[in-house]
């Protein structure tokens, strides 16, 4: 995952916060230095670094302590507060307004997966009720035309392209009646290097013609430090409303693109956290920076589990997590949910505080195929043995195998995985220092940070 790094080394500063005796000078400079040390490293631009740290550092040794906290609360509310704050804040959600239609048009490099994303916006919205279409006027890249094509039948919206056709505003001349009838366009164009002049004629005229509501800059995470130039004659040329970032699920440093948002003050409107439709977030900073800290973001599970599961049970099964008293059958009634919400690794790193159980990462990446094997396996066992998978025996091992034709390694690797998640949540109960500063900070940092224990 992008930022992995970033997140580690955070959370290793706080836990230097959490372990220290006294907050003092000292402790505020090596803080500061561990953090710069971090962003740097996640290439994000120096300045900016040294911007975020300055203000970290004056508000750490200035500001009082209020006495409803501890000093090394306080300290660590500081950290977060900054650190949401130089990605933009509070929330910036993408709000569809009442005019129909509403033109979306996305613009970016060669490669920052415009495309992709194009599709990924027509899934999000087509499931909040919207009536949605794409447009293809991408001339310039061959098989661009069959791509968004593609990507428009795995959506289920239709798709309004012209193979023949070598003008963009002429491809949308010939269609612009027939639009009028969505709620949403998605209008996917040519990508571009921002300092071609040609491509940015093109851009500002495609721009003035079909004046589009939002100007998403869709900007890649491998991107690096070249982002925040690129972004700055984006804004130039056509008016960027907002930023989607993609391959937030790859191993970039992924510092450069977030830090371009910050320098422009285009906010971030969704991240990419994987290749399928399913896989676009809407991008909250304070949530965000709540998992780098290991602190959750339960708006984000909550949000991703819309459509597979109600609120009341993405919040069950958190809790049930994190207390370590889920059965078999707990494990049963969420696995489909739970292949729709993504990988569990994605999910419980946004549960509040679970990334301190510094779980090995196998027992995280459980694949698909595997989990459909222990689907089968559970319809072969009987309700004592889902219940309480701690009586099942080697001769039952061999029943539910026979029954359910999975065979005996996999059944013993199902059983083995559940007691060692058993034995990890137990051991959450015994964490202290943190779990005791994240709980008695809940209150003040708003929902994006939410966290309990």
């Amino acid at each position: 995952m992008v930022l992995d790094k970033l997140g580690s080394s955070l959370k290793e500063t706080l836990q230097k916060i959490a372990r220290s005796v006294f907050v003092d000078d000292k402790l505020v400079n090596e803080l500061v230095k561990d953090i710069q040390r971090a962003l740097l490293q996640a290439d994000v631009n120096v300045r900016l670094v040294f911007e975020l740290t300055e203000r970290i550092k004056q508000k750490a040794l200035k500001d009082e302590t209020p006495t409803s906290i501890s000093k090394k609360e306080h300290l660590v509310k500081i950290v977060y507060d900054e650190l949401a704050q130089f990605l933009g804040g509070e929330s910036s959600k993408l709000e569809v307004s009442d005019k129909k239609p509403f033109k979306i048009m996305l613009v970016g490099l060669f490669g920052s997966g415009k495309t992709t994303t194009s599709g990924k916006l027509a899934r999000y919205f087509t499931k909040r009720g919207h009536k949605v279409a794409l447009v293809g006027l991408d001339i310039h890249r061959p098989a661009a035309m069959e791509q968004i094509e593609q990507v428009a039948k795995q959506a289920q919206v239709p798709v309004f392209i012209d193979k023949k056709i070598k003008d963009p505003l002429k491809i949308w001349d010939h269609y612009e009646k027939e639009l009028h009838k969505y709620d949403i366009l998605i209008i996917d164009t040519a990508g571009r290097d921002a300092l071609s002049e040609d491509l940015i004629e093109e851009i500002e005229a495609v721009n003035k013609r079909l004046q589009p509501d939002e100007n998403l800059l869709v900007i890649s995470a491998d991107i690096g430090q070249a982002a925040q130039r690129q972004a700055e004659q984006f804004h130039k040329s056509c008016g960027i409303t907002g930023v989607i970032i993609t391959k937030m699920d790859g191993t970039a440093k992924g510092g450069g693109a977030l830090s371009a948002c910050a320098a422009t003050h285009a906010p971030i409107r969704f991240i990419g956290v994987g290749e399928k439709l399913d896989d676009l977030e809407q991008f909250n900073p304070k949530g965000f920076v709540g998992r780098l800290l290991g602190m959750g973001d339960i708006e984000a599970l909550l949000e991703k589990a819309s459509g597979a599961i109600t609120e009341e049970e993405a919040q069950d099964l958190g809790e049930k997590f994190m207390k370590g008293e889920f059965s078999l059958i707990d494990l049963y009634q969420q696995m489909e949910a739970m292949k729709k919400m993504g990988s569990i690794g994605k999910l419980v790193e946004m549960i509040p505080g679970f990334s301190q159980l510094h779980m090995p990462k196998e027992m995280l990446d459980v694949q698909e195929g595997k989990l459909e094997k222990w689907r089968h396996a559970m319809d072969s066992m009987t309700k004592e043995e889902l219940e309480d998978p701690e009586v099942i025996s080697s001769a039952r091992i061999e029943r539910i195998s026979k029954g359910s034709g999975v065979a005996t390694y996999d059944i013993r690797e199902m059983i083995k995985q559940y007691r060692q998640s058993k034995k990890m949540m137990k051991m959450f109960k015994g964490t202290k220092d943190m779990g005791k500063m994240m709980k008695k900070m809940q209150g003040m940092m708003g929902k994006g940070a939410k966290f309990t224990r």
